[in-house]
């Protein structure tokens, strides 16, 4: 999966196009991630004990991966991902659109 944790994330597609959030969890086998503040949705909650109060809280849902853009820290553009091989035999991932290492 080219997306990582911690990766800083545009949309591209849903009714949070083109925003931009953090990735805060990967699902590798299912091909999604959660990113910070997009894809919300809201949960009502039932009152637990006696006295507390019911709310309705917002929780960011699993998005798939191709509807997400890696953004490139060096030229702070949404770009595809690349792959390159270092001499010591270590792959890294590298920008489409600067060829840099991210």
């Amino acid at each position: 999966m080219k997306i990582k944790k911690g990766d800083k994330v545009k949309m591209t597609k849903g009714k949070d196009r083109g925003k931009v959030g953090k990735v805060i969890k990967v699902f590798p086998r299912e091909n999604k991630v959660i990113v910070e503040g997009l894809n919300l949705i809201k949960k009502h909650l039932k009152p637990r004990r006696e006295g507390q109060k019911g709310e309705i809280v917002s929780l960011p849902r699993k998005v798939f991966v191709s509807n997400v853009m890696l953004i490139c820290p060096h030229c702070h553009q949404a770009t595809r991902v690349g792959y390159r091989l270092l001499a010591k035999g270590k792959k890294v991932r590298i920008c489409k659109k600067c060829q840099e290492e991210i």
